[in-house]
């Protein structure tokens, strides 16, 4: 037969162009993807401290083989805030030896977060420490003075975030904190003081144990004094009070977590810079009132939707402040959540103002 035989006609479906197989590329057609490498082998790491892009963390923390290892974040958690306290995944060389780096690519869920911002109508957050349990806030009774609405901050950022706030004053060989003291009467708040210049370290420090502890405090009240008397080997700088302004001097300028060992068992001090601001932006209005717990109590009696401002109807706090019920700090007490109070009120009426376009 001739390969030129018309009966090659009735194969012609062999040469059609569907069934002609073409080998892939599997590098051109394998399909774009976000997925990131799994890393079963990360541990867990505790950051210690963070310093221009590089990361202190604890791996095997309490376990044989601890060890201190200096990390970078990973490109995936750029825009993620990254702070000490916080529980990280690592990878990479955690041999902790010298020039070896190993790099962070994840964060733990976090059980707390104590965050301020710049003022209390900035709503940009800045978070100060992860998963603190408890805040010790340190204020001097003299030089400088002691700022009882500072304070009164401070409490009601630790609740917010829920921590359990802790009170220590120092320096009461140089003036009585009892008028200060007076401030907080009738709220569940533990008080240290010093007696003759001498801190009860062995009661802060029971208090201490099995706690993860953020100290907090204006410049210059001796916190970093304290935590070097806690943790021997901290060797936090210390300053002093500008005789002039009667403000501190900024000495501590990073937060650090510091191990602290007791003769009742281990725990965290976490170490901030002082500051002398503390803006509410970030806290949700409700907590304002509870972290006055003496007065929230009262506030049960108050009518619906009171706002417990000065010029509130028939305000259970005010009449209870009135007639003397809430001790001699309740006036001062009233008058620091009021100011509060109205400051988020103003914060409020200014957003819904910019909503409305800033008609009236």
């Amino acid at each position: 037969m001739s390969w030129l035989d018309d009966s090659d006609d009735d194969d012609e479906s062999e040469y059609d162009e569907s069934a002609v197989r073409v080998r892939p590329n599997p590098k051109s057609n394998r399909p774009r993807t976000k997925r990131r490498p799994a890393h079963a082998d990360a541990q867990i790491a505790r950051v210690l401290g963070v310093d221009r892009g590089r990361y202190t963390v604890l791996v095997d923390e309490d376990r044989p083989g601890e060890r201190t290892v200096l990390a970078v974040r990973a490109r995936e958690l750029r825009k993620m805030p990254i702070v000490t306290g916080d529980r990280a995944r690592i990878v990479g060389d955690d041999s902790g030896g010298e020039g070896t780096l190993a790099r962070l690519i994840g964060i733990e869920e976090r059980s707390s977060l104590l965050r301020r911002s710049a003022d209390d109508t900035d709503q940009v957050e800045r978070v100060i420490v992860a998963n603190a349990d408890q805040m010790l806030v340190v204020v001097a009774a003299a030089d400088p003075e002691p700022r009882p609405r500072l304070v009164d901050r401070y409490l009601v950022a630790a609740l917010d975030a829920g921590i359990r706030p802790l009170l220590v004053v120092t320096k009461t060989d140089l003036a009585d904190p009892s008028d200060f003291l007076a401030h907080f009467d009738g709220l569940d708040l533990e008080v240290f003081t010093s007696g003759q210049d001498e801190m009860p370290l062995a009661r802060i420090g029971a208090a201490l144990v099995g706690h993860s502890t953020v100290f907090v405090g204006h410049s210059g009240v001796g916190k970093s004094t304290l935590v070097n008397a806690l943790v021997p080997d901290a060797r936090r700088a210390t300053g002093h009070v500008n005789v002039v302004t009667g403000r501190g001097r900024h000495t501590s300028s990073s937060t650090v977590s510091l191990r602290y060992r007791g003769e009742g068992g281990n725990g965290w001090v976490i170490d901030t810079p002082g500051v002398r601001s503390f803006g509410l932006g970030h806290v949700d209005q409700a907590n304002i009132l509870r972290a006055f717990t003496d007065l929230a109590e009262v506030a049960e009696s108050c009518p619906r939707g009171c706002t417990h401002l000065p010029d509130a109807p028939d305000c259970a706090i005010v009449e209870a402040v009135q007639g003397g019920l809430l001790g001699p700090g309740g006036p001062a007490r009233l008058d620091s959540l009021q100011r509060l109070l109205e400051t988020f009120a103003d914060k409020s009426q200014r957003s819904g103002s910019e909503r409305s376009g800033g008609s009236a």
